[in-house]
């Protein structure tokens, strides 16, 4: 077996970032979460009412942002688009309200695990079927349809809308009038300083697009196609974690 060499950095980095974050402020257990910060995102811009969790990530931010700039250093910025958008919409409504009913992302699950915390398993268990069900179907002819190159502008609106959430931070850290929510009490009020949470995001979003680095596609590739070198990295998160 070939070692991975990107994939397996990635989860090193992921690894160590992550605790690393805990110890600066971060929620414990959790370091970086897509899904919970998400939904932290989401509280910050007043999109619903738990007080506890409203915070714009600078993570997040920082993972769109890097991703693109190393897109374009490794001449990959190549952007497309799908079909079925409604279908791709509503599974994403369904990963959302799954992964927050664990608790958190792929990513939380392997660093819950790391940290000793094996409710995790259950989510991993939870992960793995899934996948293999979505496998099952794909061998079977499922498909959403292909998808096809865009214009090049289409692949600058998420990151532009990345730019304005980090406006629209600074906006609310500056001004107490803003319409902005921060959380008092809770994970919401916990937070590494803003430029260390950005900049870990970038480095991390850059690693990860130049590795494509991916929980799903660590188990659907190493089932599938039987390429265990995304798995690699998978394994690589874990031990650096722990």
């Amino acid at each position: 077996m070939r070692l991975a060499v990107w994939p397996i950095l990635a989860g090193i980095a992921l690894g160590v970032i992550a605790p690393l974050l805990v110890s600066l402020g971060n929620p414990g257990n959790m370091g970086v979460c897509a899904a919970c910060f998400t939904r932290d995102i989401a509280g910050g811009l007043n999109l619903h009412q738990a007080a506890v969790v409203q915070y714009i990530r600078p993570e997040i931010i920082g993972l769109v942002i890097g991703a693109l700039v190393a897109s374009f250093a490794f001449g990959e910025f190549r952007p497309r688009a799908g079909s079925a958008p409604v279908v791709r919409f509503m599974l994403g409504v369904f990963a959302m309200i799954g992964a927050l009913v664990f608790l958190g992302c792929p990513w939380r699950m392997w660093l819950r695990f790391s940290a000793g915390d094996f409710t995790s398993i259950a989510g991993i268990f939870g992960l793995v079927c899934g996948i293999l069900i979505g496998i099952f179907f794909l061998k079977r002819g499922f498909s959403l349809g292909r998808s096809y190159t865009t214009s090049k502008i289409v692949g600058f609106i998420f990151p532009l809308f990345m730019v304005g959430l980090f406006g629209l931070l600074i906006w609310g850290l500056l001004d107490v009038e803003a319409p902005i929510k921060f959380s008092q009490k809770g994970p919401g009020s916990q937070h590494a300083p803003l430029i260390i949470s950005l900049v870990a995001g970038l480095f991390l979003g850059a690693i990860f697009q130049k590795s494509r680095f991916c929980m799903i596609a660590a188990v659907r590739d190493s089932v599938l196609l039987k390429d265990t070198h995304i798995l690699q990295g998978v394994i690589a998160l874990v031990i650096a974690a722990f």
